[in-house]
């Protein structure tokens, strides 16, 4: 299975359109791949093919990523340089995570279901794995 299919079928288990849970599974898989560090993602990235250009296709730490411009925007980036990345990414990609139009609820069910949908694919061990790694992104997305 590889990550468009993914997408696939949690836009139709969630009822959220595919191009709108396009950009959220990238965002979320752009948060990862900055945020976890060794080979834990990269043998998530390896298992779910197409998923790395995704995350790249929304990098969150490309400029005006999660927003656009704007006074948000800058302190965004202001708050997420001087964190340092790791921090930086999980702050864009929640912005960018809402700037989707999805209210949390929704992120969560979409961020709940990428999770189980990684797991039957790439194995429950490394998807927890690289879960362990971004502990602030499982409290974002309701998982605990």
């Amino acid at each position: 299975m590889n990550v468009q299919e993914i997408i696939y079928a949690i836009s139709n288990k969630v009822d959220i359109d595919p191009m709108t849970m396009e950009k959220v599974v990238g965002t979320i898989l752009s948060v990862l791949q900055h945020e976890t560090e060794g080979t834990s993602a990269e043998r998530l990235f390896d298992k779910l093919p197409g998923s790395l250009q995704l995350a790249e296709q929304y990098d969150v730490m490309a400029p005006n990523a999660s927003s656009g411009g704007g006074l948000l925007s800058s302190l965004q980036g202001a708050l997420g340089g001087a964190l340092g990345e790791k921090a930086g990414a999980l702050i864009n990609g929640i912005a960018q995570l809402k700037a989707t139009g999805l209210d949390m609820a929704q992120i969560q069910q979409a961020g709940t279901a990428l999770i189980e949908e990684a797991k039957s694919v790439a194995g429950p061990k490394a998807i927890e794995d690289v879960l362990a790694q971004v502990p602030s992104l499982k409290g974002q997305l309701g998982l605990t």
